[in-house]
């Protein structure tokens, strides 16, 4: 029997708020622990929680980029369990009347565009932190993160594959990257991710028993943990064992899931309405108001770049994957009319550097207008796009312009015709044995022709007008 891969994921994006879901203290992270914190964070009796408007904003706007409806009226609520980062001994979330639902995302995997369902995203506070760092000393607990804000969007079962999996994140991670809710940052925690994976029988619509995967901070790791869990799972199948219903976590050192408790149904935690919060009612003029901040979202952008820009794929996926990089090639594009001639410098001398120095590209010490004139010494052949390659890290850690390092470093192209011929003529007159192997239909002999002129010239001979030269001069 073959199974098929039935897969529901759970996000919890962290919201850029600057305070907490429910009280006035920061959301900053590597604070000191305990650094951030009040009664209402650390669940002192008699402290009422406050509901942040901002986190409220964000929710509606991802929600309505997320193509969900609004609830007019939503509700908080208790999730009710025990545990050490927990210290109100409950979680305050939303359960039956989440802020948005019934919505949708297109991915394109390969050419084919799909959709995946967003079945809710609600609005809930964050847990704290265990830290065993040291357990000779015991376990320590660090309520900074308690109370910070979440967004946990909940698909529906429509993704069937790691690969999948992987294209539904990214473009999840690009749509709130682009609408500022959510910094997108993995390792730090402000986006998490949960696949819950089951198995059926290939052409079955029943729904196989749920293994969650926990503790995953990376798409590498999520599409590792996603294949071992359907290789793990189908051996147990075929072998006739039983699948558990279970939370497992993805050990990255010994590459594989191992279990961690026994996976929890609603009713083990005991929802009921939060009594200290009254239901958030929304009026729908504020929610048009939102809906018409919303601008050009990753996927609209990344067609438009193929259409009005004529980039290939590739190129339109890596420029709009943020929407400052995104902003950064228009403003070149509006300078210097050359999409694939910017869009190739972008990808691979930009990005080398900003990653280098892990900086954001709105951060670049280089502006669109630097950049473009760089470009446009290459284009009117000033110099050639392998010393300008040379020349950008300089550019990009100083303040003299493209120009003034060229005439500084006396790197200006060798174009001239005349000079030019004469280098050439004098190239063939030396290599009589050459001229005669090209003009007997060894044409491959026309590189080192190109290279010897090269020599002659120190590098600075424009070698497109070189190879016109040479071709012409060899016929005769």
């Amino acid at each position: 029997m073959t199974f098929e891969p039935v897969i529901g994921i759970e996000v919890h994006a962290q919201l850029r708020t600057r305070s907490k879901m429910f009280c006035g203290c920061a959301t900053a992270f590597g604070l000191p622990p305990n650094a951030q914190t009040c009664p209402v964070c650390l669940g002192l009796p008699g402290a009422l929680p406050v509901v942040n408007a901002r986190a409220v904003e964000m929710a509606v706007r991802t929600g309505l980029a997320l193509n969900c409806t609004v609830r007019a009226t939503n509700q908080f609520a208790r999730k009710n369990y025990f545990y050490p980062d927990l210290p109100k001994g409950y979680q305050i979330s939303q359960y039956d009347l989440p802020i948005c639902e019934h919505g949708w995302i297109a991915l394109t995997l390969n050419g084919t565009t799909k959709t995946v369902g967003i079945r809710r995203a609600h609005l809930e506070e964050d847990a704290g932190k265990n830290l065993h760092a040291d357990q000779r000393t015991g376990s320590f607990v660090d309520l900074n993160r308690a109370g910070t804000p979440l967004l946990e969007i909940v698909t529906e079962p429509d993704v069937h594959s790691a690969e999948e999996a992987v294209t539904y994140l990214k473009s999840l991670r690009d749509v709130l990257m682009y609408l500022d809710v959510c910094d997108g940052n993995m390792e730090q925690g402000s986006l998490r991710c949960e696949p819950n994976l089951s198995l059926r029988p290939v052409g079955s619509d029943a729904l196989g028993t749920k293994v969650e995967l926990k503790n995953i901070n990376s798409f590498k790791f999520v599409k590792d943990a996603v294949e071992y869990e359907i290789a793990r799972q189908t051996k147990v199948l075929t072998e006739g064992g039983t699948i558990h219903q279970e939370t497992r976590l993805w050990d990255v050192n010994r590459g594989q899931t191992v279990v961690m408790r026994s996976k929890e149904d609603a009713h083990d935690y005991r929802y009921f309405p939060d009594p200290d919060l009254l239901p958030v009612s929304l009026d729908d003029a504020w929610v048009d108001g939102l809906r018409s901040t919303i601008q050009e979202l990753p996927k609209d952008r990344y067609q438009r770049f193929t259409s009005d820009y004529g980039l290939p794929d590739y190129d339109a996926g890596v420029l709009t994957s943020a929407r400052a990089l995104a902003d950064y090639f228009e403003a070149c594009v509006a300078l210097f009319a050359e999409p694939k001639i910017i869009s190739n410098f972008v990808m691979s001398e930009v990005l080398r550097e900003l990653n280098q120095s892990g900086s954001p590209v709105e951060s670049s010490p280089v502006s669109p207008e630097r950049l473009v004139e760089l470009l446009r010494l290459v284009h009117d052949g000033t110099i050639s796009l392998n010393v300008a390659k040379e020349l950008f890290p300089e550019l990009y850690a100083g303040d003299q312009s493209a120009t003034q390092l060229v005439e500084a470093k006396g790197l200006r192209q060798l174009s001239d015709e005349t000079e030019l011929q004469a280098l050439v003529d004098d190239v063939i007159e030396k290599h009589p044995a050459q001229v005669e192997q090209y003009q007997g239909g060894k044409e491959g002999v026309l590189g080192f022709f190109v290279g010897q002129v090269m020599k002659a010239s120190k590098g600075k001979a424009n070698p497109q007008k070189v190879n016109v030269l040479l071709k012409t001069r060899l016929s005769q």
